[in-house]
């Protein structure tokens, strides 16, 4: 089976994983500025929405860091197509940006879960305004 992959295709992905990778970024340093606020708060009072949260931020904040870490493995693997596409290896070039997808695939399906857990805990303030 032979695979027509211009070196183009994979660089395609560079722009949106550059965005996406900064967009995860921002979501990790305002998760960093609350998790301070948190724990300003938390010296004063310690109630159980207090360490909800905590619980809650503390899983975003893993997810976080998994969508970053597969949105870097993306890229690398994306660049590492374009490598071996630059050398006229299609096969493994094909194979390499196919992983690339993948990862990023991955990246974003966590990011959906972590946008449900960032909802669930505006709705814990929601509820606690209540």
């Amino acid at each position: 089976m032979f695979v027509n992959l211009s070196l183009t295709t994979p660089a395609l992905l560079f722009s949106a994983v550059s965005l996406i990778l900064l967009a995860y970024t921002n979501r990790f340093m305002g998760y960093a500025q609350l998790v301070r606020g948190l724990y300003a708060e938390y010296k004063k009072n310690c109630d159980h929405v207090l360490k909800d949260q905590i619980k809650n931020l503390r899983k975003r904040l893993y997810l976080t860091r998994a969508m970053q870490i597969l949105g870097v493995f993306s890229l690398l693997f994306s660049m590492a197509s374009m490598l071996i596409l630059y050398v006229n290896m299609q096969m493994l070039g094909a194979i390499m940006f196919a992983i690339s997808l993948a990862f990023m695939l991955v990246s974003l399906m966590l990011s959906i879960w972590e946008i449900n857990i960032s909802v669930k805990a505006l709705d814990m303030h929601l509820k606690d305004m209540e």
